[in-house]
């Protein structure tokens, strides 16, 4: 792809996928991840995985954000920025909520960085199969639509600014509202002495039957909670919801409680499991 070189800082549950992803797209990837251990079996893929970020971002066209939260990325960018070539690009797609989103435009307009606010919505696997939804705003770039392509089913277009962080804020609002739903639902049955499966049968084929709850009804079922998306990050989303709900002027209640149900989830050591074990959380006294 025109000897594209991508620079993804962050190589986790989404930030891994993503890079390989490129890599087999013909996407040169200079990678790096805080713990390095998570970067390293992207060598094989042809990656050059570097020690630190600023020295990933050296040369490369684009520069990815893919990191836990807002504070990992500014602590990683205001050293990254100065690092970073002329002409280039800051392609953010970690969920770090509005305020946040605010702030980096205008670390990258101070640096004359092109900045795109581009979160994705879409979990492990979704990034594996280059199925995610790209929410973008900002300035388009053809260098990174060419990601996004990749990386991608679609791409949805929102705004100039940073209205791309506010509806990922908007949509993972209804996500962890759904998943927190079936969590407690599974609960409230088991503790009526009914066998949750019944729920699922209420609803089977009917307006009220989301493919979503199956999912998460299943995992919780089996007690199969390996990550697609971890309790604890989604407790930071829930929270990111809640705050900018307030801040704007809203009253978020039902984002409030979900919340405080998914710390409590962290709080009783599934923090490490998929966002399902919220049902934990409804279960326990």
């Amino acid at each position: 792809m025109d000897n594209l070189t991508v620079a993804v800082l962050g190589t986790g549950i989404m930030g891994e996928p993503i890079a390989r992803n490129l890599l087999r797209a013909g996407i040169g990837v200079r990678a790096w991840n805080r713990t390095r251990a998570k970067a390293e079996p992207l060598a094989a893929d042809g990656a050059i995985v570097c020690d630190e970020p600023a020295e990933a971002a050296a040369g490369a066209d684009v520069v990815v954000t893919m990191l836990h939260d807002g504070d990992s990325v500014e602590e990683v960018m205001a050293g990254v920025l100065p690092a970073m070539e002329e002409g280039a690009v800051w392609a953010q797609m970690s969920t770090v909520g509005a305020e946040a989103a605010d702030r980096f435009a205008e670390m990258a307009r101070k640096r004359e960085v092109l900045f795109l606010d581009c979160p994705v919505l879409g979990t492990r696997k979704p990034a594996e199969d280059g199925a995610l939804v790209v929410l973008a705003s900002g300035p388009r770039d053809e260098r990174v639509e060419k990601i996004f392509d990749v990386i991608g089913s679609r791409t949805q277009w929102v705004g100039d600014g940073t209205e791309a962080s506010r509806l990922k804020l908007v949509v993972n609002g209804w996500v962890l509202t759904l998943t927190a739903g079936v969590g407690e639902a599974i609960a409230l049955a088991e503790v009526f002495g009914l066998d949750p499966r019944f729920f699922l049968e209420a609803i089977e084929g009917g307006l009220l039957d989301v493919p979503y709850a199956r999912i998460k009804s299943d995992a919780v079922l089996k007690r199969e909670l390996t990550p697609s998306f971890k309790a604890v990050t989604a407790a930071k989303d829930a929270a990111l919801v809640a705050s900018a709900g307030r801040a704007a002027g809203a009253t978020p209640r039902i984002a409030e409680a979900v919340c405080d149900q998914l710390h409590r989830t962290v709080e009783l050591g599934h923090g490490d499991e998929d966002m399902a074990a919220v049902y934990f959380a409804a279960r326990q006294a």
